[in-house]
């Protein structure tokens, strides 16, 4: 369901094309560039994407690494449901071999590729958990994560999207005090602090550096289902 579909292709002499259904609002990027989404359907398009990403993981008949997952690759249908697309660097992998794996290059994009990928650690699903949470501080923030965030005391240098949003709580007087500094500005203060509380805290655990201390893509669709929790 939170998945792209295919319609046909063609692969005829030089001849390639790839037919996908369309999705009326574009991607994900584009929305949050235009300031379009208020917070529940962030929140919802976050759900979504986790739904797709953890059947990916953990329902296929074969295990498969997206391995590029940010806001592009996110698209939106008429009722702005997030389905994953862009499998073009997409790995497939044997179910019964699912403990760590080698790539010859490195995948993914600046800004939202996991830690493993830089220090030539084995390559697990946890690296679109990662990247996945760094889309959903992006979604809360608004903050572009490849553009990096100014220190606001010193008006020097630069910090990426986890450090930035680390520091916030970190200087918070109440977790409620942190989503108020975190929160979109374009929100205007609309929003369920409850919801966004939860879905900082998902997405901070999804960018640990420890990639077994991540959850997987299944906990984040459980714990986000059940927000009051």
């Amino acid at each position: 369901m939170n998945l792209i579909e295919m319609w046909g292709f063609c692969a005829e002499k030089k001849h390639r094309v790839l037919v996908y259904e369309y999705m009326e609002h574009g991607s994900l990027a584009e929305k949050l560039d235009s300031h379009q989404l208020d917070w529940e359907k962030r929140y919802d398009i976050a759900l979504g994407s986790a739904k797709g990403l953890a059947y990916l993981h953990e329902e296929c008949l074969e295990w498969i690494l997206h391995c590029d997952v940010k806001p592009q690759n996110i698209l939106l249908d008429s009722g702005y449901r997030p389905k994953v697309s862009d499998f073009g660097v997409s790995e497939l992998l044997d179910r019964s071999k699912l403990s760590n794996h080698s790539f010859s290059k490195i995948r993914g994009t600046r800004g939202y590729m996991a830690p493993e990928w830089l220090f030539n650690r084995p390559i697990t699903s946890k690296v679109d958990v990662y990247s996945y949470g760094i889309v959903m501080l992006e979604m809360v923030s608004g903050k572009n994560p490849r553009k990096g965030i100014e220190l606001l005391k010193s008006g020097e240098g630069e910090m990426d999207l986890v450090t930035w949003v680390k520091e916030k709580k970190k200087g918070a007087d109440s977790k409620e005090t942190c989503v108020e500094e975190i929160i979109d500005r374009t929100l205007e203060g609309n929003y369920d602090k409850k919801k966004m509380k939860i879905l900082v805290a998902v997405a901070l655990d999804c960018v640990q550096e420890d990639r077994d201390a991540r959850p997987t893509m299944t906990q984040v669709v459980e714990r986000l289902l059940r927000p009051t929790h």
